[in-house]
């Protein structure tokens, strides 16, 4: 989606890991603009500008404004980035040209409203298997997100990427049958609980505790013993 945001870069004239370190301790970051059949270009740039636009409602899909200091500017839109894995901070970003005028590829969220029947009436489940789709379309036209409504859902009904409602120049790349959402019957776990005045295996057998079986034994020694004094 095209945001009327600018983010202003400056051009490095230098490259390798000594570069970036002094880019980034100069609070930018290092990155790459490139695309659209030209040279790639490696910039500087404000890492706290690109985070906004990735926590933004539109995120990877923004497609914003990049002023390059002495030289173009040009929609782009975020296709890479790295994250120090520690603490999190951005340390490096790719930028990608983009024509207005040619259909791109892009994920968007999808969302579901409405409480299905087969929950509500059926006492059933609803489980959200995608939460994304693919499609294609004009810059321009790129969604926010789709919603997909569930309610007349019945258990053994679901929603897929053909029931999305796509607009204008958009077009669907991901399967069809693709499964959005569906409602479920619950499954009913099968719990064996002892039932009362049940007779204990041993005892049904006719056997006794091995505890018993130990002190007879131990009785008849003891008799065995007796009568061999008396004698």
């Amino acid at each position: 989606m095209k945001k009327d945001i600018v983010v202003a870069a400056e051009v490095r004239t230098s490259r390798g890991k000594n570069e970036a370190r002094r880019t980034r301790k100069a609070g930018q970051i290092p990155a790459v603009l490139y695309g659209a059949y030209q040279d790639p270009v490696s910039v500087a740039l404000d890492p706290r500008s690109i985070s906004k636009i990735i926590h933004s409602g539109t995120g990877y899909n923004t497609i914003f404004s990049l002023a390059v200091k002495g030289g173009e500017t040009t929609p782009v839109m975020l296709v890479d980035q790295q994250v120090d894995p520690i603490k999190g901070h951005l340390l490096h970003a790719d930028l990608k040209r983009i024509d207005l005028t040619k259909r791109i590829r892009v994920s968007v969220p999808v969302h579901t409203s409405g409480e299905a029947k087969g929950v509500k009436v059926q006492g059933g489940l609803l489980e959200v298997i995608t939460r994304s789709i693919e499609i294609e379309c004009l810059p321009d036209e790129i969604p926010e997100s789709f919603t997909v409504d569930v309610t007349e859902l019945m258990i053994g009904q679901s929603r897929r990427a053909s029931d999305v409602p796509l607009t204008g120049s958009m077009k669907l790349v991901s399967a069809a049958d693709t499964v959005i959402a569906h409602a479920v019957a619950l499954r009913a776990e099968e719990v064996v609980a002892p039932v009362e005045g049940a007779v204990a295996p041993e005892a049904a057998a006719g056997g006794e505790p091995e505890v018993i079986k130990k002190g007879k034994k131990e009785d008849e020694a003891a008799d065995e013993k007796e009568k061999g004094k008396k004698k």
